[in-house]
């Protein structure tokens, strides 16, 4: 089957030239493509088996939520389309092409100060806007920092995001009192996951993201990750190495909704052995860089700072309030209480509705263009009906039969999301 994915279903050329393969992995595989009609450059993504179960189907639905509420800000990917593949088990999502990740940029040692320095900034400004939003990201590392070549920072994967925004419920107790919504322990890659996700904390904020912003800062002073953990104890282990022993008060956050981490903690060896690079990174760093990064790795969730504090730090004050920092004008909340699991019918069900509601609400746009755009449209259309009834004959797959429908769908809007200043380019 995968030999069968290797190039975009034939409506999907159509509309699009494959310029070239940007990756592939177990979970899809992503071209850079030009809209035929626009020229305009973008990235499509095919996600393998996004309805194979319920927990690959919820992380597809999540991410095509989040986007979307998300959608504007400069330093968060944009969502620009969500289109259906002749495979029901996949969907194909288009997104902003950007050039690199931060992860390959890290390992190519393309990084100056001025880039680390920037680079953070922008990722905090991106959090600020998502947590004011009551959104946690929760799988902050390098390769979800997407890169261009003037340092223009944008976030993305937001599958394993969610809602966070008090008051959190997930219904009502057996005497009728609501309680709280409980999240799940297991999320960020474990070499960015905070100690309160490896403690198996129920309740948790936005302190999580903000250690891994840490993680990644310490990342791009060392050229490596810094707290490298084989399991979750030696990532403890190590985690202790650079904090110290967390004392009973910065412990009792993490405790109160754990009833294994002061077990857990027994488990973690004290004793003296050479200093790995969770310590040592820290003496390639300049003394404000210094002064940040031991801010977020606070073992105490509630002594980190804030993404909207962080920005006034020393460390990126150059740049701070010399672009719009905005917060987002409403709280985020799922049309699915994220306690709820769905069936994974119900959220492919959930995401072609919403595919074909923004298709209708294309056409009604539509009688507001001019003349010569509607007449554009209009074409588009017409091209798009030839395209479902080639494949109709093709197909005895009744998905096919609507595989177009979205095609021209409106799903991101422009405002706000105009590329900040550049600074020194890292690369050709």
């Amino acid at each position: 089957m995968a030999d069968e994915r290797e190039l975009p279903d034939s409506y999907i050329l159509k509309k699009f030239d494959v310029i070239r393969l940007l990756g592939r992995g177990a979970y899809g595989i992503v071209w850079k493509v030009s809209e035929k009609e626009s020229g305009k450059v973008m990235a499509l993504k095919r996600c393998f088996d996004a309805f194979q179960n319920s927990t690959d189907a919820q992380r597809t639905f999540r991410e095509i939520m989040f986007l979307q509420e998300l959608n504007g800000h400069e330093n968060i990917v944009r969502l620009m389309n969500v289109l259906k593949a002749e495979r029901n088990q996949d969907i194909y999502v288009l997104f902003d092409y950007m050039e690199s990740d931060l992860q390959h940029v890290i390992m190519a040692d393309m990084l100056k100060p001025i880039h680390i320095e920037y680079v953070t900034y922008q990722i905090l400004k991106a959090l600020k806007y998502v947590h004011s939003g009551g959104v946690l990201h929760r799988d902050l590392k390098p390769s979800n920092v997407l890169l261009n070549s003037n340092c223009h920072v944008r976030l993305c994967d937001f599958g394993l995001a969610r809602t966070a925004a008090p008051p959190l419920w997930s219904g009502t107790d057996k005497d009728g009192v609501h309680s709280p919504g409980i999240f799940t322990d297991y999320v960020a890659t474990r070499w960015y996951r905070a100690p309160e996700l490896l403690l198996g904390a129920t309740l948790y904020s936005e302190g999580v993201d903000m250690w891994s912003v840490g993680c990644i800062i310490g990342e791009m002073v060392s050229g490596k990750p810094i707290l490298r953990g084989r399991s979750t104890i030696d990532q403890l282990e190590k985690i202790v190495e650079l904090t110290g022993k967390p004392s009973e008060s910065d412990l009792k956050p993490i405790s109160s909704t754990s009833s294994y981490a002061r077990q857990m903690l027994e488990s973690v060896s004290h004793k003296t052995k050479i200093p790995s690079a969770g310590v040592l990174f820290l003496l390639k760093a300049t003394p404000e860089a210094k002064a940040l990064i031991l801010s977020m790795l606070k073992f105490n969730p509630n002594r980190r700072p804030c993404a909207e504090k962080a920005l006034e730090d020393p460390f990126v004050e150059k740049f701070h309030l010399q672009e719009a920092e905005p917060t987002c004008d409403k709280v985020i909340r799922m049309p699915i209480a994220d306690n709820n699991k769905l069936k994974a019918a119900d959220y492919r069900a959930q995401i072609y509705a919403l595919i074909a509601q923004r298709k209708k609400l294309a056409k009604e746009n539509a009688e507001f263009m001019s003349p010569r755009e509607s007449r554009k449209t209009t074409r588009g259309d017409r091209s798009e009906r030839r395209c479902s009834k080639d494949e109709r004959k093709g197909s005895k797959d009744s998905s096919a039969n609507s595989m177009a429908e979205g095609a021209q769908m409106p799903w991101s809007h422009e405002g706000g999301a105009a590329a900040p200043p550049t600074t020194p380019r890292m690369y050709a």
